[in-house]
């Protein structure tokens, strides 16, 4: 497991490191607020929901050294990378091949019990707690979905390709909740739209994008944006120039259909699309 926080600064826990863990929990558990409402009269309540809380990781870890000297850095070290100042970091847990991330909070400087057992000339117990505010692991890596599919290579140098330009794809989303996206629409087009035909939802831009100029559209709650990037790399908010009847659509659990159109020819258009799924527990 390695924590990095919002410096840059990382400690990887694992056998023959310095920082050894004895235990963590928080690994699967975690809550819900179950919401329901009640007619009159009615025996019992009716589901309207289930909305996850936040996620409580935590861990002691031994710190070994070989004197006091060294202890003291590692101790050092721990409580500089987990301050609860720098913020959210990312945690992530690898086991076998399964790779997992979250971002998660140190909740408080990291806690070194006093006590022969705790404390030695060579080892000292740190008790950390981290709160992840969203409660799922992701895969580590956001996964891009090309719209450009190449068929033919040739043996010489340069700027070249050809190819079919894929205005349909299915994506599937094989973790446990519904999962956002990062669109990324390049142009020249002209009112461009992507359509989940499997749920109907729709995202269409009422706007001409030129050569060059890209529009990064983030469907995440608590993040979600339209931002217009011009030919010279000058970013700004656009979020009117999205259709009213558009939702921010994330990517149900299992397949999704996706097209997508244009009131111009599409052909040669480039829309990219990036998402992490996401898992209730390692």
């Amino acid at each position: 497991m390695t924590f990095t926080n919002s410096s840059g600064e990382s400690i990887t826990f694992r056998i023959g490191s310095p920082f050894m863990i004895n235990n963590i929990e928080g690994l699967g558990e975690v809550g819900a607020d179950i919401q329901s409402q009640k007619a009159p009269f009615q025996d019992g309540s009716s589901f309207i929901d289930a909305v996850m809380n936040e996620r409580d990781i935590s861990f002691n870890v031994t710190i070994k050294g070989r004197n006091d000297t060294e202890i003291s850095q590692y101790r050092t070290q721990l409580s500089r990378v987990f301050s609860p100042k720098l913020g959210p970091g990312t945690l992530r847990y690898q086991y076998g091949d399964i790779v997992r991330v979250i971002e998660a909070t140190p909740t408080h400087v990291p806690n070194f019990p006093s006590g022969n057992e705790n404390r030695g000339s060579q080892f000292q117990i740190a008790l950390l707690d981290l709160i992840a505010h969203d409660p799922y692991w992701k895969t580590e890596g956001i996964e891009g979905e090309p719209t450009f599919e190449p068929l033919f290579q040739f043996p010489f140098s340069g700027e070249f390709q050809m190819g079919i330009s894929r205005d349909e794809r299915l994506i599937v989303n094989d973790g446990d909740a519904l999962t956002p996206l990062v669109i990324e629409f390049y142009g020249p087009a002209e009112n461009p739209k992507v359509i989940n035909e499997t749920t109907g939802e729709f995202i269409q831009v009422n706007q001409t994008l030129g050569l060059e100029e890209v529009m990064r559209i983030n469907t995440a709650d608590g993040e979600k944006s339209v931002i217009f990037i011009n030919a010279e790399g000058v970013e700004r908010n656009v979020f009117n120039w999205i259709d009213l009847d558009s939702t921010f659509f994330k990517l149900r659990v299992g397949e999704n259909y996706i097209t997508y159109t244009a009131d111009s020819d599409i052909q040669g258009a480039i829309v990219n699309f990036y998402y992490q799924n996401r898992y209730n527990a390692l």
